[in-house]
């Protein structure tokens, strides 16, 4: 498993939380020479990529979705790749390693979040496979059990849940408190 610091997991685990996979807005914590060496990194390892596009929209600090722009004049903006996905263990969804231009294009206005368009179901025998399996079983599963399982943090099992189980595959998370175990999560039946 690719070890990434906290950070790093925070950045990915959001990025794969949108639609369009941009890697931006970063945490309000992290700016500057910080911002770089992160973003560098994760470039270095293939965990995230530039995309060009056609825009000619300014990088603005206030909206924080361009990157930077390129000599032309274009707007870069920053992806997920599919070796990110995996090293926070979510499936990649199709062939294509990279969204294209037009898909990533920062919009004007967010788009309005509801339940997952189309189905999506993970492969057999990968984390986000057995983080369902878990949440399925008779008593379903704490934060803590499913982190040591998988060896993810907590703040990962709670981006997956909240990101790749209920935004992404359109599954209804409950929960509910148990007095020996804490919060305890599983996967409605429908």
């Amino acid at each position: 498993m690719t070890r990434l610091s906290d950070t790093q997991l925070v950045i990915l685990s959001a990025a794969a939380q949108r639609d369009d996979r941009n890697v931006l807005p970063l945490p309000g914590s992290l700016r500057g020479g910080a911002a770089q060496k992160v973003i560098g990194a994760l470039m270095k390892r293939g965990l995230i990529a530039e995309t060009m596009t056609d825009q000619r929209a300014k990088a603005d600090p206030a909206m924080n979705r361009i990157w930077r722009n390129d000599d032309d004049g274009r707007a870069v903006l920053l992806h997920i790749t599919d070796a990110g996905l995996a090293a926070i263990g979510i499936e990649p969804e199709g062939g294509d390693d990279a969204p294209k231009a037009a898909e990533v294009a920062p919009k004007d206005t967010p788009a309005e979040a509801g339940p997952a368009s189309k189905a999506h179901t993970p492969r057999a025998g990968t984390k986000q496979a057995k983080l369902i399996e878990m949440l399925r079983a008779e008593g379903g599963a704490t934060i803590d059990e499913i982190a040591t399982t998988l060896s993810w943090r907590p703040h990962t099992v709670r981006g997956a849940l909240a990101g790749a189980l209920k935004k992404r595959l359109g599954l209804t998370i409950t929960s509910e408190k148990d007095k020996e175990r804490g919060r305890v999560y599983r996967i409605a039946d429908d």
